[in-house]
């Protein structure tokens, strides 16, 4: 499971003419699901997100996190982070998750931000065409897997 965990001063994901998620400043988190990933993956994942100290004290240092700063985070499926360019221009999917196991998986993993740390999540929609516009404020970008 892989994450692209960007800090936002506002973040909206559409799908057609709808907007399906927005949220201020937080977290933007664009999830990969690979297969064998679990329930367990996504918990620790959450708690990761949510404990990541990329917001600043008054001091100016990478200090708080975003349940300290009570950040909202927007989360959107996205199998292409779990994309294998090693071998010739186009990237192979073969081992993100298919959409059956991988669904119930970002499901928990928003859920485990909720249930677990308090934060609210917004969301794209799973397997839809989506656009996603962000400020990355920083900027700042993270990759996480676990």
């Amino acid at each position: 499971m892989k994450a692209v965990v960007q800090r936002v001063s506002r973040a909206r994901v559409t799908v057609g003419e709808d907007v399906t998620g927005e949220i201020g400043a937080g977290l933007c988190i664009l999830l990969g699901i690979a297969r064998g990933d679990d329930g367990a993956k996504a918990d620790r994942l959450a708690a990761k997100v949510a404990q990541l100290r990329v917001f600043e004290n008054d001091e100016g240092r990478f200090d708080r996190s975003l349940v300290d700063v009570h950040g909202e985070a927007m989360v959107v499926s996205q199998f292409t982070l779990i994309a294998d360019a090693s071998r010739g221009n186009r990237p192979s999917f073969t081992e993100a998750a298919p959409p059956d196991e991988a669904e119930p998986l970002y499901e928990a993993f928003c859920e485990a931000l909720q249930r677990d740390w308090g934060i609210d999540v917004a969301k794209g929609v799973f397997g839809a065409y989506m656009e996603l516009e962000l400020v990355n404020d920083g900027p700042v970008t993270i990759l996480l897997e676990v």
